[in-house]
This record gives structure tokens, sequence and C-alpha cells, in this order.
């Protein structure tokens, strides 16, 4: 059970954006616990990650950096229903067995449709910025708010995961109590953290510690 109002901040792992939009939902010892939970955790979660993104049209970054930006609340909604229609892709990618992890979208439709909705959220075009005397540099544009083209990015950099070679490399974390996904980028990495692969060593330990004390070599 996800507890809505836990004060946490999301383990940001320097994975691709969409698999980072997917580990706002976290796990410990106390339970599941969503950070995109309050509007304030949300625009701390968007700051965190701004530099992550194609760079956005001035007015994105002039929303981020208000005091109080408008349609916190509405945006926090709509990154978790992306979210989620994001960890049910990637359950299905995975083959992702664990009870814990399991999305509130219900199924690849759902999903999809989740998906699809949040990259017509905020069509942009590019034009090339020329200035004298510095470098040519590409500069987008949006019509839609910026709040919403947030939203439209991370659901590209999604559809530009699951299409691309990344995909294949999609992986859940399988250390105990984990519920993050990562994306295997050496042959023998297993865990998405070091902390996961000390508590997976920890737990195996026990295990076979336990089964030797229950059935002894005589």
């Amino acid at each position: 059970m996800i507890h809505d109002g836990a004060e946490a901040s999301a383990p940001l792992l320097g994975e691709p954006p969409a698999v980072e939009l997917m580990n706002t939902v976290r796990a410990d010892r106390d339970g599941v616990h969503d950070t995109l939970a309050t509007p304030e955790q949300t625009l701390a979660w968007l700051r965190t990650i701004r530099s992550r993104l194609t760079p956005p049209p001035s007015a994105v970054n002039a929303w981020l950096d208000a005091a109080q930006p408008e349609e916190v609340a509405a945006v926090a909604h709509r990154l978790r229903v992306l979210r989620d229609g994001l960890r049910r892709l990637a359950a299905e990618v995975t083959g992702d067995p664990r009870p814990a992890a399991v999305s509130a979208t219900p199924d690849r439709r759902a999903a999809l449709l989740t998906l699809d909705h949040a990259c017509a959220a905020a069509p942009t075009w590019s034009a090339l910025r020329w200035v004298d005397g510095q470098e040519p540099s590409r500069e987008l544009h949006a019509d839609a708010p910026p709040e919403q083209v947030i939203l439209a990015e991370l659901a590209e950099q999604a559809v530009e995961l699951f299409t691309g070679e990344p995909a294949h490399r999609l992986r859940a974390c399988l250390a105990p109590g984990c519920v993050l996904y990562f994306v295997k980028q050496h042959p023998r990495r297993e865990w998405c953290s070091a902390g996961c692969g000390n508590r997976a060593r920890v737990a195996r330990h026990y295990q076979r510690h336990r089964t030797q004390t229950t059935n002894p070599t005589r």
C-alpha cells in the first residue's frame, strides 16, 4: 500500500528521465511511498531533474523558478498517472514479479492511452538561434502551458526508451523490498544501487546460514 503522505525524496540514480519518473515510487522499511504525493514534492522533483530534460522553452524555466507556480497540483496528478502507466509498461518489459511494485494502471492498453495523451499535451517545435559571436543553438517553442510541456517531454522520452535499445536492458531491481527500475549498463550489474546489492548479499547469506542450520550435514 502506498503511503501518500510520505515526506521523502525520490532516489535519483542517473537513469534516463523516464526511469527516474518510474522511480518516484520507492520503498523502505515503512512500506511503499509516493514521492509525487504533494505539489511541493512534485515541484522539488521537477526542479531536481530539469537539467536532464531537453533544453525547454524559457517559459518552463520561469515556471519552475516561480515561488508558487500555477497548476502544480494538476501536473502532480498527471505525472502520477503517467508514472503509473510507465511502471505498467516496465513491468511487462521486465517480467516484474514483485507484488509491492504492481502499478495502479490496470493493463497495457490503459498505459498506452495515458502515454499517448501525455505526448500530445504540448506539441513543440525547434528553431535555430544564432547570435553574433556565439555558436548556433537549438531553441524549443510550444503553445502549451509550461507544466504541459514538461509532461509531454517526459512522455516523449518514455517512448524513446521503450522503442530503443535501452528497453532490452531495462530491469526490475529484485533486491529485498525494492520497487525501483534501472537500465543495465554493465554485464555484471544486478541491482539498482550499491545499497540494494548489499541487502541482497546479506539476504543470501542469511538464507544459506538458515538452510545449513535447519539441515546440518551429517
